[in-house]
């Protein structure tokens, strides 16, 4: 048998060939797009080959032969002979002469005229080899597909380029090996249609001959959104076409020997190769004509010139035609052909382009630019006219007369009298208004606009603008003459542009009169003129604001009685001054410090020298009398004498007459004339506060005097608001603020400006003073306008104001102090700054008395009369007792003194632990109250919780370091001697009970140690022993087995499961993307599927599903009716049919069955024949494909040598001639004849023949042998029906003859799928073979782990050799079978942990209700102690407040002893009668009843014992019922568990709530205890 790869032989196929007829190829191709498509959307041309006609543009860059004759070798079988062959390919193919060439251009047709295979084939051994198409434009290419004579490539790259081969881009890669060949490329299923990936399955080494290639530019598994897209587009247009092979398949002895002779076999070799595609037009043209220069006109030839439709042109219809411009141009559509329009250009051109710009701004509405306008237009579409041209409003703008020109004056028209083209109302042109210069207007521009002058030919603006300023020109009439540009000016404004105010007025703006008045005020400013620009007036010093009517900071106005004397500033005259104290809410009607009395006839001489402005002042006096309200008081007498007053610039006039004035009593002012000394006359002398005022006449200054009506206005607004008025008394009323306005301009007036405050920086607030008057702000108990004293009864003036005197009512004189100390005048025997305290050795003010010390002190408390620093180790508010460390009594008269107390050494020794000591009469002994730490008779041992040496010098009692993990009452808690902690509570261990004991985690310093709660089946082995575990003591984190986390390694990490197995948890990997997640049950390891996936890693298609878990998982819907079960196929999706149903879903009556399903009823047994008789034909057909397909692999018909077939042939030709001569007679012999001389001959004939005829037909053509038989017979009969069943068009040669054509068609156009069935057929029954061996070997293993036996089931099911059952074994009532007791799987040991948990159960609930019976003891006990502590708490609390009542009145008893003692005149017999009353008392209670009580109290208390006990016991329990814990934890059966778990859940509870109780009964002894030492304290006291 000859290989695969062998040369067929062409002797028998001419042979072959000879018999019958021959079959011509027909190169299909699809028919172009209808003429009509191309009117409503995109259209096509017609695809096919691109390499028909192009032979000449298909290159190789690797030829065998080409050089000179080569030999190459096939791999062949051991009986072939031929196995090497010779390769010329200096010449080009020729059936004939040429026939070795193996030239790339036979790729183009698989075979020749004869039908030999043709091929491609490169130099031996050579690897890096390239077919490259080069296309003579922009072709569509669709997809590619290769037929190799040899193993297909084990690695080759598909490229493109649309570039003419300037730049390359790769389409796909091929490799049989992509992770290793190609590493940088994704070997993943494509998942994007323009993705590159590398793709494995055409790159296998079998088949070893006629194995294809096929690659598809789109991929019909992608989804493409828009196929007319510029991405998809780009993807298939191309001019250049690569195939690079870069590796070749061997059998590896090119790896051992690189002779020439090994590398014979080794070569690429191509039977055909189609790249199909077709001209690329955009979807502008159905049919594509030959590209100039291109003289190929090969039949089938696809061309690469599109004959564009919709207004398109170009090679590949690329750009719009001339004129159709439009619209941009775009790729065609299905509902969309993108036709270019035609532009739009009113008559006036015949030129455009497109403009992308203008597009998008109208809207992508249209884009078209008219070229070279005609008829004087412009624009886009020659729609407007040129410059100096307009359009006619008679005429349309096609028109070619529509534009004429324009008509403007030169002298104010621009551009040299340009005017609009068209009218436009919206833009403001009209169509022939001339284009006017900047301040030119009118049709014409013949005249100035409004606010201009002076039209001229020079000026580039036409006219001069009038400059006016807007805001001083009037709003009537032009603002400006035409000819001399003259300004109209409002009423306050001047200047010929009108930008100016008239004098004394400021702020040029758009009101009615153009400016305002400075209107300055008249004394804050020197004159009415300000600056136009802000209206700021020319100010006096210390003066601000426009108006200059503000004070500055720090500045103030004098008010109209700024100018005062006060009569306690005399000194030339005895005035002794009487200081009156203002109190919070008295009305203060005086001014300075108080009065100043004045005796009868004495006078008041006021000298006054700073007059400020030359002008007529009144004289006002103000007066207060001290004693006005008496009767024979009843007028005031003033003997006014004139004084000269020096003549000089200051004073113009003066009087020489003397005047009396008479004040009356009631009232506090009077006004005189002139300066004046004052004599007071009365029978008794008396107080006053005389103050004399300058009142100032102000009608006589500027502003006031003048008749305007200013002047006049002020004069009545002073009288109207009584401004003068309110400084006549005091307190003066609040001003208005008119007259503070008026005011403040008489004070600049007279003052030239604003006085400065001088406020004195330690008495005031602040630097600043009131406007009107000066007055600052003043400190408390600070007064005067400059604040600069302190006001009566205070003293000290400082940074703070004053201080109150606050003189003691009671120990001084006065309330008074010194101004400077404050030091008030004291009585006789008072001390103090106050007054308020006694003198030294003295306390008890007022009532001062010696302070009683006991002798050991020498002064006291002045308030409480305590003593103070007590001496000889006194202490205490009287010296009466002794310090802390001494015992002994210091009251005076006792004889006895303080003594250092012997703990064990004196306090000064350096060896006393004692706090205190006091003397046990009754024992005659010292008892030392010792310190902290301290315990013994004599402080000489440690108490509990202390260690140390306290007996020796030096020694000292420090406290246990047990970081509070001890019990400090406990004497054994800790070693007396080292400290070494010794009984650590709360689970702590250490030295110093700084850690958690073994098991424990958390901190020791707080009193946080827990039991480690690891999962036994989660932690490392070896961590756990004897039900304890062992965690990391800071924070709990158990040690976990591989794969598992959790703070107590309870669960597996993320995405695995197996949780209790020995090896930690195992990973899930769960298949992506058939799972739902990467997450799995932790238990079973089961991953959460997608619909239709199942297995534990949904590697499978679940349970009654089908198909390929890798791609899709299909249900299989069996017709439950129809089916034997529910799964089907899980490969083919076949359903399991019951007997009478067929079908894919078994939803059909089966073949031998009738009926309408399910209703099927078997046929009539005759069918059972005709069906056998069917198969027998059926068999008959397969055996002829068998045959057909050996003919297709060899090329020999078997049985049939080419000598046999010349004879049949010379034997055909006689009988031909026999026919057509009419010759029966001769024909009969010539058969029968040949019969009968050489039978055997003969039926090798007949033989041969139907075998012929059999390869080549695809049917069965017994009947048809038979018939031409039949006809021979009567042909003998009659010559006509003979003729007519030879020549006739009915005839059975004339039908076996077409019949043999049709068969040879469907052979050839049926093979290449055929092979391409079968290859992928093996393939796929290889991968399904592994995939049942891999099956086989999971399942064996899952039997194992789950059963505990292999589980090989036997024809009837019965597993005899596996005991312990498995996947499809059964026992003997069909049951299926699997695990049991003693097998090793999972459901062995299923039921092992079942059963364990079932006694674990059993061993809980017998435990569980022995506990409730131990907990209800436990509670009956508890509440028993309960009750029992709290009677023995509620009488020793009865005891305790009948104790503490009796105290306390013996305690009131001492204390009135006391006080009587202690008071003066208690003579010795009544201090007699009093002691005898204290004897005579007898206590309630005796000492004997008080140790009853105490002996009841602990009687009851040690009836409380037994709780340890019982506490004891409720622990060993609760250790038992732990350790069953354990033993259910590590139980793996879920509900059993769960069970186990709500029992001891619920036993917890109860140890819980019964330790929650022991607990508080341990408090309440521990109350008790505490109440018990508490009544022994008390009584110890108390006796």
């Amino acid at each position: 048998m000859k290989s695969s790869n062998a040369k067929p032989s062409k002797t028998n196929d001419r042979h072959v060939l000879s018999v019958f007829s021959k079959v011509l190829p027909v190169v299909a191709q699809e028919l172009p797009s209808a003429p009509h498509g191309c009117m409503e959307g995109s259209c096509y041309p017609a695809t096919g080959n691109l390499l028909i006609g192009r032979a000449i543009n298909l290159t190789a860059t690797s030829t065998c032969g080409l050089e000179g004759p080569e030999q190459y070798c096939i791999v062949s079988h051991l009986q072939d002979l031929n196995k090497c062959f010779k390769c010329d390919s200096q010449k080009p193919y020729d059936a004939y002469h040429h026939d070795n060439s193996h030239r790339v251009e036979n790729v183009i047709y698989q075979r020749d005229g004869r039908g030999e295979l043709t091929w491609w084939q490169s130099v031996n051994g050579e690897e890096n080899v390239s077919i490259r198409l080069n296309l003579e434009a922009e072709f569509h290419f669709t997809h590619l597909i290769m037929k190799f004579k040899t193993f297909r490539p084990a690695a080759m790259i598909i490229e493109r380029s649309s570039d003419f081969g300037h730049t390359w881009k790769p389409y796909r890669y091929f490799a049989y090996n992509c992770t290793k060949t190609f590493r940088r490329i994704p070997a993943h299923l494509l998942r994007f249609i323009d993705e590159v990936i590398c793709e494995e399955r055409y790159s296998d080494i079998e088949p070893s001959t006629e194995g294809e290639v096929i690659y598809k530019v789109l991929d019909p598994a992608i989804h493409v959104k828009d196929p007319y897209s510029l991405d998809i587009q780009d993807l298939l247009r191309i001019t250049n076409l690569r195939i690079n092979f870069t590796k070749l398949h061997t059998l590896g002895d090119n790896l051992l020997d690189r002779r020439p002779d090994v590398l014979q076999k080794y070569y690429y070799a191509l039977y055909e190769l189609v790249v199909r595609g077709s001209c690329f037009c955009y979807g502008h043209a159905s049919e594509c004509t030959p590209v100039p220069g291109v003289t190929s006109r090969d039949p089938g030839m696809i061309h690469g010139r599109c004959v564009c439709k919709h207004n398109t042109v170009g090679l590949n219809c690329e750009r719009c035609r001339d004129f159709y411009h439009d619209a941009p141009w775009r790729p065609a559509e299905t509902d969309n052909a993108h036709t270019c329009r035609e532009c739009n250009c009113n008559g006036h051109s015949n030129q455009c382009h497109f403009d992308m710009a203008v597009y998008l701004a109208t809207g992508n509405i249209s884009g078209g630019v008219c070229d070279n306008c005609l008829h004087n237009t412009m624009g886009r579409k020659c729609e407007t006219c040129k410059h100096f041209y307009y359009q006619d409003p008679t005429k349309d703008i096609r028109d070619p007369a529509a534009c004429i020109p324009c008509d403007c004056d030169p002298v104010g028209s621009v551009e040299g009298g340009v005017c609009d083209s068209y009218t436009d109302l919206d833009l403001g042109m009209i169509g022939g208004q001339c284009r006017c210069k900047q301040n030119v207007k009118g049709q014409r521009c013949d005249y100035c606009k409004e606010g201009h002058y002076g039209l001229s030919l020079d000026n580039p603006l036409g006219c001069h603008p009038c400059n006016c300023d807007p805001r001083g020109i009037t709003m009537i009439g032009a603002p400006c003459d035409q000819i001399s540009g003259d300004c109209s000016c409002k009423r306050y404004v001047t200047g010929r542009y009108c930008n100016q105010c008239l004098p004394e007025h400021w702020g040029l703006s758009n009101d009615l009169a153009g400016c305002r008045p400075c209107d300055c005020d008249f004394g804050g400013a020197t004159n009415n003129k300000c600056r136009m620009d802000n209206g700021q007036c020319d100010c006096r010093p210390h003066l601000i604001g426009r108006q200059c009517s503000e004070v500055q900071p720090a500045f103030f106005c004098a008010s109209l009685d700024y100018n005062k004397y006060e009569a306690e500033e005399i000194e030339r005259l005895i005035v002794s001054t009487v200081h009156r104290e203002r109190q919070p809410g008295q009305m203060v009607t005086w001014t300075g410090p108080g009065f100043a009395r004045v005796k009868d006839g004495a006078g008041l001489e006021f000298t006054i020298s700073n007059i400020p402005y030359a002008m007529e002042y009144d004289i006002m006096i103000r007066y207060e009398p001290e004693v006005c309200g008496l009767k024979h008081l009843r007028n005031f007498h003033f003997w006014v004498n004139y004084a000269f007053l020096k003549q000089g610039s200051m004073c113009c006039n003066f009087l020489t007459t003397a005047k009396t004035s008479t004040a009356p009593c009631w009232c506090n002012y009077i006004i005189v004339e002139t300066f004046v000394d004052l004599i007071m006359t009365n029978a008794y002398s008396f107080s006053l506060s005389p103050q004399l005022v300058l009142i100032p006449k102000y009608d006589e200054l500027p502003g006031f005097q003048g008749d305007d009506v200013q002047d006049e206005r002020r004069r009545q607004e002073m009288e109207l608001y009584m401004c003068l008025d309110s400084f006549m008394t005091l307190p003066m009323p609040a001003l208005a603020e008119l007259c503070t306005t008026l005011i403040c301009s008489i004070s600049a007036i007279m003052y030239n400006g604003a006085l400065a405050c001088q406020c004195d920086p330690q008495g005031s607030l602040s630097a600043e003073c009131d406007r009107v008057g000066g007055q600052c702000h003043c400190k408390p108990n600070v007064i005067g306008r400059k604040c600069d004293q302190c006001a009566p009864g205070t003293y000290g003036f400082g940074p703070y104001g004053c201080t109150v005197c606050d003189c003691h009512s009671q120990g001084s004189v006065g309330h008074q102090c010194d101004p400077v100390t404050g030091q008030c005048p004291c009585r006789h025997g008072a001390t103090g700054r106050q007054c308020s305290g006694c003198q030294p050795g003295q306390w008890g003010f007022p009532n001062c008395r010696q302070c009683q010390c006991n002798g050991h002190a020498e002064s006291c408390d002045p308030e409480t009369g305590a003593c103070y620093e007590c001496r000889d180790y006194t202490a205490g508010q009287l010296c009466e007792r002794c310090v802390n460390g001494f015992y002994g009594n210091p009251i005076l008269g006792s004889g006895e003194h303080c003594r250092p107390c012997p703990c064990p050494g004196h306090p000064d020794s350096g060896h006393s632990n004692g706090a205190s000591c006091h003397t046990d009469y009754a024992s005659n002994q010292i008892l030392c109250q010792c310190g902290n730490g301290y315990a013994g008779p004599r402080c000489n041992r440690c108490a509990p919780g202390y260690y140390g040496v306290p007996e020796q010098p030096g020694g000292m009692c420090r406290p246990c370091q047990c970081n509070r993990n001890i019990d400090p009452q406990d004497p054994e808690s800790c070693d007396p001697q080292t400290g070494q902690c010794l009984r650590c509570l709360y689970n702590t261990d250490g030295h110093s009970c700084s850690e958690c004991k073994p098991g424990y985690y958390g901190n020791a310093l707080a009193q946080d140690c827990r039991r480690c709660t690891c999962v036994t089946a989660g932690t490392i082995d070896g961590y756990c022993t004897d039900g304890v575990c062992h965690c990391d003591k800071r924070t709990g984190q158990c040690p976990c087995k591989p794969n598992i986390i959790g703070h107590n390694c309870d669960n597996c990490a993320p995405n695995h499961w197996n949780f209790g197995s020995d090896a930690g948890c195992e990973p899930c990997e769960c298949a992506q993307p058939n799972s739902l997640s990467t997450h799995c049950n932790r238990f079973s390891g089961q991953c959460h599927c997608q619909p239709g996936f199942g297995g534990r890693q949904c590697t499978e298609c679940e349970a009654f599903h089908w198909g390929d878990p890798r791609v899709r998982c299909e249900e299989c819907n069996c017709h439950p009716l129809g089916s034997e079960m529910a799964q089907c196929d899980r490969v083919t999706g076949a359903c399991v049919c019951k007997k009478e149903a067929s079908g894919s879903r078994c939803e059909e009556c089966a073949r031998g069955f009738t009926g309408i399903f399910p209703k099927c009823i078997p046929c009539h047994p005759c069918f059972q024949l005709w069906d056998d008789a069917v198969c027998q034909i059926n068999r008959d057909l397969t055996h002829i494909k068998d045959v057909i397909a050996m003919i297709l692999e060899k090329g020999v018909v078997p049985g049939v040598s080419d000598s046999r077939i010349r004879q049949l042939e010379k034997k055909l030709a006689q009988i031909h001639d026999l026919i057509r001569n009419g010759d029966r007679e001769g024909i009969y012999n010539l058969i029968m004849g040949g019969t009968k001389t050489n039978e055997r001959e003969n039926h090798l004939f007949i033989h041969s023949f139907t075998q012929a005829v059999n390869v080549f037909c695809r049917f069965c053509f017994t009947e048809q042998l038979e018939n031409i038989r039949k006809y021979y017979q009567i042909s003998l009969n009659s010559e006509q029906r003979c003729n007519a069943s030879v020549y006739g068009p009915q005839s059975p040669v004339e039908q076996s003859e077409d019949t043999r054509k049709r068969t040879e068609a469907l052979l050839k156009g049926r093979k290449d799928s055929f092979m391409r069935t079968v290859t992928a057929n093996k393939k796929s029954l290889s991968e399904l073979e592994e995939k049942t061996r891999e099956i086989d070997r999971k399942l064996t293993n899952l039997n194992n782990r789950v059963c505990g036996g292999h589980g090989n089931a036997s024809a009837n099911s019965s597993c005899p050799d596996s005991p312990c059952g498995g996947a499809g074994c059964r026992d003997s009532d069909g049951v299926l079978k699997c695990g049991g007791k003693g097998c090793k799987g999972t459901v062995g040991a299923s039921l092992k942990a079942l059963d364990n948990a079932e006694d674990v159960h059993k061993n809980l609930t017998a435990t569980s209700e022995e506990l409730q019976t131990i907990l209800r003891d436990i509670a009956t006990l508890t509440q028993t102690v309960k009750t029992q502590a709290k009677d023995t708490l509620d009488k020793a609390q009865g005891k305790k407040e009948l104790f503490e009542n009796s105290n306390k009145m013996l305690k009131d008893f001492i204390q009135k002893i006391r006080d009587f003692l202690n008071e003066e005149g208690a003579d010795p017999e009544s201090i007699k009668k009093v002691a005898q009353q204290v004897l005579a008392i007898s206590l309630p209670v005796n000492r004997t009843v008080i140790l009853n009580i105490i002996e009841q109290i602990k009687a009851n208390i040690a009836n409380l014992t037994n709780v340890e006990g019982v506490f004891k016991h409720t622990s060993e329990q609760l250790a038992k019922i732990k350790d069953l814990l354990k033993r259910a934890q590590d139980a793996k059966v879920s509900d059993n568990i769960n069970k186990t778990k709500e029992a001891l859940e619920t036993s917890q509870n109860a140890i819980t709530k019964a330790e929650k109780k022991i607990t508080t009964a341990l408090e309440n002894l521990k109350n008790a205890q505490n109440i018990t030492n508490t009544v022994n304290l008390y009584y110890y006291y108390q006796c």
